[in-house]
């Protein structure tokens, strides 16, 4: 089984570019473009959660009641879907 990695927002997208640029190249073989759509679809994961828990803390320091407020929320783990 593949060792889960996980990456800065940032740094994923920047993976993810370049994974497309692989498999857009079309010089990979199908094994090479299963893994790499794999890793692919996992980073997507990744960066729609975070881009997820951001919106929260956003929503949770709109202002209320005329004053910023902070508060906790839970992440959870991150994981696959």
């Amino acid at each position: 089984m593949a060792t889960k990695k996980s990456y800065p927002f940032e740094q994923s997208l920047v993976k993810l570019e370049n994974l497309v640029e692989k498999m857009e190249a079309g010089e990979l073989t199908l094994e090479d473009s299963l893994t790499t759509f794999e890793e692919g679809i996992r980073l997507t994961r990744e960066c729609q959660q975070a881009l997820s828990q951001a919106e929260q803390k956003v929503k949770i320091l709109i202002e209320q009641n005329g004053q910023v407020t902070s508060q906790d929320f839970d992440t959870g783990p991150v994981g696959d879907a």
